[in-house]
């Protein structure tokens, strides 16, 4: 999205992909799984798809070339790019390994965050034996005499105690007086005006809607575990337990530098010029993942600018939207450098998205460099942001899942890809607009599924990443 070259290495990916997928019509070979997949296979399909391409994109990728580390660029260089699952896996442990310090947050304040210790009864619930219908609290069996008392409402004080062969009107939430052995619904029960008796309607049986005691916890037990997030519903559970506040952990602070001169916040495309699609899009997504966002900046391609930000910055993590590969305007690895950083994840075998990185500053915070076009940088944030946010956030991993997928998907010789698509009762159906610089297909999709090296034949189990807000969506 921003810096030709970032738009280059796409295209030149789009190349490699194209040629790779005709190949693969031409010849149609069984679906390897990815272990199958091995060098010597990859050699040869990088001779077949053409080697003045691949040296081209070996030149636009920056630090994982063979020009830094002093070999030949190529299908060499692919491979050093860290595989997907791994890049996504070292995210999640990048964040985990931060300390984080809990605090205390009132209840109106505590929604989305983290539990940072395990939710524990402070009381019985119910705290006291209480009725779960409206109706007649009675004692013994019937029919009953109905007692003059006033009736028993919901907040009173104890009711005393009930005759043996009584029976007195009684609310839903009231305490149940002693003695009492049921509590006939209203629906169920026929008074006798001449005789003053109820009659009960349907059998009755000792305890029937009585909420005892207890029944749902008693004081000391452990209702939600540490690292559970903080719902609506933990909100009511946690003020019946008793809580005025919770444990929390604090949300991740982000701070969103957007990069390329050749961005514009507003009106149409013009003269070269095109819409900034990810200062619109990053924050928010960022948002419903449970960050923090400082700030969303447009830096234009000025290095000085960008270092200063980095190194200024007060946020837990940095995103930085392009720049990430090998050109005169691609400025995110010499500043890296230049602040003494450590990078942890430096390109990854994925399309789109396969010049991100993960980057550990000299001060333990952290910067994910996004690709600049828009469906490659969504793939960066699925890719490293997400699990780096989530580890940081101390929220639980997400466990992995599959679906069928309805129709064949094209995959890549090598790398993984990630393909929106909408969830269709049992299984996922792939959606068109899939290049790097589309979002048409993403804004219409459930998730995005991964697809091996080599593509996935009709039916075949691919595992779905949701999209955040198919999860959960706090601001």
């Amino acid at each position: 999205m921003t810096g030709q070259q970032d738009r280059d290495l796409d295209e030149a990916e789009d190349r490699d992909l194209d040629e790779a997928l005709a190949l693969v019509r031409r010849e149609p070979p069984a679906v390897p799984p990815p272990a199958a997949v091995s060098e010597n296979s990859c050699a040869e399909t990088e001779r077949r798809t053409g080697k003045q391409t691949r040296a081209q994109h070996g030149k636009q990728t920056g630090t994982q070339t063979g020009a830094q580390h002093g070999k030949p660029s190529g299908a060499s260089e692919k491979h050093r790019a860290a595989p997907w699952a791994d890049a996504r896996a070292g995210a999640a442990r990048a964040g985990r390994a931060v300390p984080v310090s809990a605090r205390r947050a009132p209840l109106d304040r505590a929604l989305g965050l983290t539990l940072a210790g395990p939710l524990t009864a402070l009381t019985d619930l119910p705290s006291f034996d209480t009725s779960a219908m409206d109706g007649w609290a009675v004692s013994g069996p019937g029919p009953w005499r109905i007692s003059d008392r006033d009736d028993i409402l919901a907040g009173q004080a104890g009711p005393g105690q009930l005759a043996d062969g009584d029976a007195v009107r009684i609310a839903t939430g009231a305490r149940i007086p002693r003695d009492a052995t049921a509590v006939v619904r209203t629906e169920h029960a026929r008074t006798d005006d001449r005789t003053e008796q109820l009659h009960a309607q349907r059998q009755v049986v000792t305890g029937q809607d009585i909420r005892p005691r207890g029944q749902e916890c008693r004081t000391g037990d452990q209702l939600l575990p540490t690292g559970g997030l903080v719902t609506p519903a933990v909100l009511g559970l946690a003020a019946a337990a008793g809580y005025d506040e919770l444990p929390v952990l604090p949300r991740p602070r982000v701070e969103v530098l957007v990069l390329g001169d050749e961005l514009l916040a507003d009106g149409l495309p013009h003269d070269g010029l095109i819409r900034d699609a990810l200062g619109p899009m990053i924050g928010p997504w960022l948002r419903t993942l449970g960050a923090e966002v400082l700030t969303t900046r447009r830096l234009g391609d000025d290095a000085d600018a960008l270092r200063q930000a980095v190194a200024g910055s007060e946020a837990d993590l940095v995103i930085t939207t392009g720049g990430t590969a090998a050109g005169p305007v691609d400025h995110v690895h010499p500043i890296l450098h230049k602040l003494g950083a450590e990078l942890l994840v430096d390109s990854v075998a994925v399309r789109p998205g396969h010049p991100m990185l993960l980057a550990r500053l000299a001060d333990g915070r952290h910067l994910v460099g996004l690709p600049g076009n828009p469906l490659a940088a969504v793939s960066g944030l699925l890719t490293l942001a997400e699990p780096l946010i989530r580890g940081l956030a101390g929220r639980a991993v997400v466990e992995a899942y599959a679906m069928p997928v309805s129709e064949e998907v094209h995959g890549h010789p090598y790398d993984t890809r990630l393909v929106p698509v909408v969830r269709r009762t049992d299984e996922v159906v792939p959606l068109h607009f899939h290049g790097p610089a589309m979002l048409r297909g993403i804004a219409a999709a459930d998730g995005l599924a991964v697809v091996p090296s080599g593509g996935a034949r009709p039916g075949q189990l691919l595992e779905i990443l949701d999209l955040p807000w198919a999860e959960e969506c706090f601001t």
